[in-house]
């Protein structure tokens, strides 16, 4: 809490740290002991992070084992049946790689801030790689430049290597999604004369754009008017619109709002053209929006090259993740050849301090984060609103699908075939608008929704 807040507010906390950039003493005690790490060290806790989380999914029960048994028992008992050094020392050893000088295609949102920082920041050319990070129109351009092989590898809405290895909208070709990019991140965005709309059911009749037809935001904005006693598909009208386009087109009335990267809603209410509505992690908090995704052609012609590709944008993540370094990532990611947004602009989303177009301002640290871990729960949950939207047309095994896709598991397999045990589970249960998804009963999940299309 700073010396100006108000100590009687139900929203102020009391336990932020002495440097007021974290939200408690932990996460800043956290943050110094981030930084003295080497990268051998570092590379050890993301491994160690990654079977934490697959045998603990329930932050509850990870926490009940260690405080029964103890940290250093803890470290022990799970190295009886997973050798973490080994582990460790695949994740951080490479070949030379076959190919070093790479295009990896982009779209200008802050979803994408790894990929993109990882090229003015230097981690690209840490992991000896000469990358070329190239700005794209729209999602369609990029899928089809990466399936072209004009890139080698690209940011991606994390649902559209599932829509490709499908043959959903292209012909079906295996891609995966190696990391999630971000979690949380995007806005509900009204046009400046609806503000007196903050009912969701008042939104009938109303014209709304969304990124993609495979996207995280045609997903949710369905989820959100559905449960609210809107048919998205004969209530309102849902357009395709690229988020560089979405502000002009408010501007001009020929959408009412839409759902976006913060930074496209954050630039509505920078020219005064609209407001933000609600975050979409009011819905989900910690849900999935864009991946890091390439062919399985390439992961399996130049397995160095995509390893040290991997170790880049992992290590940008885990960079990007740390709220000490958001206001240098909105200064290095904002010139033209990048997102071409003012750096303001980009401070409100990183950092999570914010104006809302209504004359609030807001603050939330975790308005947008980045966790590269891709839980095959993301992938099914996924699956299941495409099957829900009748995009999936007849039965689908969404078990294989989701393991095909999301590298949860495929890392599982190259595990087995080391001779390593991989972690029990890499699925995870979690609630939207308050209703538990179970991964384990997809189908069950679709049939309990009153507006469906299958």
């Amino acid at each position: 809490m700073s010396m100006f807040s108000n100590p009687f507010s139900l929203k102020s906390t009391l336990r932020r740290c002495l440097c007021g950039r974290h939200a408690s003493a932990e996460e800043h005690a956290a943050a110094e002991r981030a930084a003295k790490l080497s990268d051998e060290e570092r590379y050890k806790e993301v491994v160690a992070s990654g079977l934490m989380r697959a045998l603990f999914p329930n932050d509850l029960k990870r926490r009940a084992f260690l405080k029964a048994v103890g940290t250093s028992t803890a470290a022990a008992a799970l190295a009886t049946f997973f050798p973490l050094d080994m582990a460790t020392e695949a994740f951080a050893q490479t070949g030379k790689p076959e190919k070093t000088d790479l295009k990896v295609g982009f779209i200008p949102i802050t979803c994408a801030t790894p990929i993109i920082m990882a090229h003015p920041m230097g981690f690209y050319k840490k992991h000896g790689l000469n990358v070329e990070v190239v700005k794209t129109a729209g999602w369609a351009v990029v899928r089809d430049k990466t399936i072209n092989k004009e890139y080698d590898a690209a940011h991606m809405l994390a649902p559209m290597p599932l829509a490709i290895s499908q043959g959903l909208g292209s012909n079906p070709i295996p891609f995966v999604a190696a990391a999630i990019e971000n979690i949380n991140g995007q806005s509900f965005t009204l046009g400046i004369k609806h503000k007196d709309k903050m009912d969701v059911k008042s939104w009938k009749g109303m014209k709304l754009a969304i990124p993609y037809d495979f996207s995280m935001h045609n997903y949710l904005l369905r989820y959100l008017l559905a449960e609210n006693g809107i048919d998205p598909d004969t209530d309102v009208q849902l357009r395709v619109v690229p988020p560089p386009e979405m502000v002009a087109n408010l501007r001009a009335e020929n959408i009412d709002g839409f759902l976006a990267p913060d930074n496209v809603a954050q630039r509505a209410v920078f020219d005064g053209v609209g407001f933000i509505h609600s975050l979409s992690k009011t819905m989900w908090d910690g849900h999935p929006c864009c991946s890091f995704a390439a062919s399985r052609e390439f992961i399996s012609t130049m397995p160095n090259t995509y390893a040290a590709l991997l170790r880049a944008i992992v290590d940008a993540t885990g960079y990007a993740s740390k709220a000490e370094n958001r206001k240098a990532i909105a200064e290095a990611i904002a010139p033209a050849a990048y997102l071409n947004a003012p750096p303001i602009v980009l401070e409100q989303v990183l950092v999570g301090k914010y104006a809302d177009g209504l004359g609030n301002i807001k603050d939330d640290p975790k308005r947008v984060d980045f966790d590269p871990f891709p839980w095959d729960s993301f992938a099914v949950w996924m699956l299941t609103q495409m099957k829900r939207w009748g995009q999936i047309k007849g039965d689908v095994d969404y078990t294989k699908v989701a393991n095909e896709v999301f590298l949860a598991t495929d890392a599982a397999k190259v595990m087995k075939e080391m001779g390593l045990t991989p972690p029990a589970t890499t699925s995870k249960s979690f609630s939207v608008m308050g209703k538990v998804f179970d991964p384990g009963k997809p189908a069950e999940y679709v049939a309990s929704f009153a507006i469906k299309r299958s």
